[in-house]
C-alpha cells in the first residue's frame, strides 16, 4: 500500500508506522526490557487505532469491479479487518511469533532442493521428496537425528512392527525405541 500512490501511500505509510512501533515494542518483550503486560497495554492502544484506521480505509468510495490503487487498497483493509482478531494472537499467547519466518525458514531446503536439482519427474517421487523434507524438517525442530529415525523405519518396516513416531517425545523414549537388526 505505501508503495501506490495518492491516499493509499498515506494509508499504508500510516501502517508501517504501526508495524515499526509494534515490532520495536516486541523486540523490547523478546530482550526482557519491555514486560509483557506493558506490551499488551501498548498493543491494546494501538490495535484501536489501527482498527479504525483500517475501516475508515475499507469505506472509501471506490466504484464497483474498480481497479485503482485506491480499490486495491480498499479492497485490502476489508480482508485484513476479517482476520484483524487473529492478527493479535502472538500478543496474548506466549510462544506464538509475529512473523512467518520459523515457517519460511523450514521451508527453504526444499525450496533450494527443487532449483538445484530440478525438482521430481513423477508423483511417486514428488510424494517421496515431500515425504522425506517434512520427516527432515519435523527432526530438525525437535533436535533428533533424522538418520536414526529413517534407520529405526527401514528396520520396523523389516521386522514389519510399528514404525518411529514424528510426534516429539521425550528423548529418552527416543532412544529406548532404537531397534536392533537381526
Amino acid at each position: 500500500m505505501a508503495e501506490r500512490s495518492g491516499a493509499s501511500a498515506e494509508i499504508g505509510d500510516a501502517f508501517l508506522r504501526r508495524g515499526y512501533r509494534l515490532f520495536h515494542w516486541w523486540h523490547k518483550v523478546r530482550d526482557g526490557t519491555l514486560s509483557q503486560e506493558q506490551f499488551q497495554a501498548a498493543v491494546a492502544r494501538l490495535r484501536i487505532t489501527f482498527v479504525a484506521e483500517l475501516e475508515s480505509a475499507a469505506n472509501f468510495e471506490i466504484e464497483p469491479k474498480e481497479k485503482s490503487p485506491l480499490a486495491k487498497t480498499v479492497y485490502t483493509c476489508a480482508k485484513i479487518l476479517e482476520l484483524e482478531v487473529a492478527l493479535w494472537t502472538f500478543v496474548a499467547v506466549t510462544g506464538v511469533e509475529p512473523t512467518n519466518n520459523p515457517s519460511e525458514q523450514a521451508l527453504r531446503p526444499a525450496v533450494i532442493w527443487q532449483y538445484t536439482s530440478f525438482g521430481s519427474q513423477s508423483k511417486v517421487g514428488a510424494e517421496f521428496v515431500e515425504r522425506l523434507l517434512t520427516v527432515n524438517a519435523t527432526l530438525k525442530a525437535q533436535n533428533c537425528s533424522v538418520l536414526e529415525f529413517l534407520t529405526q523405519s527401514c528396520q520396523a518396516t523389516r521386522l514389519g512392527i510399528d514404525g518411529p513416531s514424528l510426534l516429539p517425545q521425550p528423548q529418552t523414549m527416543m532412544a529406548s525405541q532404537t531397534l536392533i537388526l537381526l
